[in-house]
């Protein structure tokens, strides 16, 4: 039987790319894209594939917000992430969103393809190549993620309740910056959104240096 995929990224070419792949291979094929997460979740909803591959980083969300929701609503769906970030916190943070596999962009073709085929005929066995690896520096003891100075202090205005908009206010940035600041605090931390990267970061003790009153 052919496995049927949505592909979910907010750049065209990669879809169109990844698209070409798994249309190439006589066991799968594409029927649906989705730029970001609103759209992913009606074209699921729609088309009911058998596999989900993802990116984490989308216009509206998180590649996780996907995955959660779809796995809350079916044992049965692949998911698969796709993305240029595989530190170990995505891993897990994947892993315990209900992801079936974890592939890096920098992998060849062949191995989305090949996870997508695992994630169809078993949704909920997690597999990644990183994965051993990364359970082994778990065991070995929690690293605290190294912030830049900035991150740091975009880190204690997310913590005062600041929007991205008045970040980039206070710290004479563009917003777009001030974004792309609080993507890559979320990335380290393996967090989806505010509410996460803060308790990730009380729990590390990145914000000990914050007044007791900030909370």
């Amino acid at each position: 039987m052919t496995t049927t995929v949505l592909l979910v990224d907010d750049h065209e070419l990669i879809r169109q790319g990844l698209a070409r792949a798994f249309d190439r291979n006589e066991q799968t094929t594409v029927v649906g894209q989705a730029g970001n997460v609103a759209e992913a979740m009606s074209r699921w909803r729609d088309l009911q594939p058998d596999v989900v591959v993802t990116d984490l980083q989308l216009p509206d969300g998180h590649g996780l917000d996907v995955v959660r929701a779809v796995r809350a609503a079916s044992a049965t769906t692949g998911l698969v992430v796709l993305t240029m970030h595989a530190g170990d916190e995505q891993i897990f943070a994947a892993m315990e969103a209900g992801a079936s596999a974890f592939v890096g962009k920098d992998s060849k073709v062949g191995e989305v393809v090949s996870a997508a085929k695992h994630a169809a005929v078993t949704p909920r066995t997690f597999i990644c190549t990183g994965l051993t690896a990364a359970m082994m520096r778990r065991a070995n003891g929690p690293s605290t993620p190294t912030l830049s100075a900035r991150e740091d202090e975009v880190l204690s205005l997310l913590a005062d309740g600041l929007g991205t908009g008045e970040i980039a206010g206070r710290l004479f940035l563009s917003e777009s910056t001030a974004k792309t600041h609080i993507t890559h605090i979320y990335q380290k931390l393996g967090a989806a959104n505010r509410a996460q990267a803060l308790i990730a970061a009380m729990r590390l003790g990145l914000l000990d240096h914050l007044a007791p009153q900030r909370f």
